[in-house]
């Protein structure tokens, strides 16, 4: 049985629904009317679409770290914490480091040459964000406070809504107009 007393175990479950309704909403529809769909909602909105694509990898990037750091803790799978030379490297680092990227390749307008390259560095920025943001308590505390009541406090839940809000501010009318084809008679 699935505990669901942590909202990181909510979160993960969240996901999953996501993941699945999206999934049988795709399956419902030709290949030609999703895409058609996708080009009518975001073909000149390019902003749109990079901030739809930064929402889903924020919203997938806090999930899964949290359920990753939850599997460390609790000694799951082949899962552990990263460490140099004793010294425990936080996801915050990882976070960092992939928005540095994305800021460097930004500056250079890698992404305004290729869309699919823009893209994935949208969904980069939000998965760099999410880890960095996930462990906010750590820099306001300067200290680890992750597992304890300062870190754990209302962040998941708040965090948590914050995705899924923009997730549908950005692309709502696109998920919209899946379901309505989808599900049309």
């Amino acid at each position: 049985m699935f505990p669901f007393h942590h909202p990181a175990h909510w979160a993960l479950l969240l996901l999953s629904v996501v993941c699945l309704l999206l999934a049988i909403i795709v399956l419902r529809l030709r290949r030609q009317q999703a895409v058609a769909l996708y080009r009518q909602q975001f073909g000149a909105n390019v902003p749109g679409e990079r901030m739809l694509f930064a929402s889903i990898g924020f919203y997938i990037g806090f999930a899964g770290i949290r359920a990753l750091t939850h599997a460390i803790r609790a000694g799951r799978g082949p899962f552990h914490d990263v460490a140099m030379g004793g010294r425990h490297i936080h996801h915050l680092v990882w976070g960092i480091l992939l928005l540095l990227v994305v800021g460097y390749c930004w500056l250079w307008q890698v992404s305004l040459r290729a869309r699919f390259l823009g893209r994935l560095l949208a969904f980069a920025y939000g998965v760099g964000a999410a880890l960095t943001l996930d462990e906010f308590a750590l820099w306001l505390n300067l200290r680890d406070v992750y597992w304890e009541r300062e870190g754990r406090e209302s962040v998941d839940a708040l965090l948590l809504f914050g995705a899924l809000l923009s997730i549908s501010v950005f692309g709502g009318r696109f998920m919209r107009s899946l379901s309505r084809a989808a599900f049309k008679h």
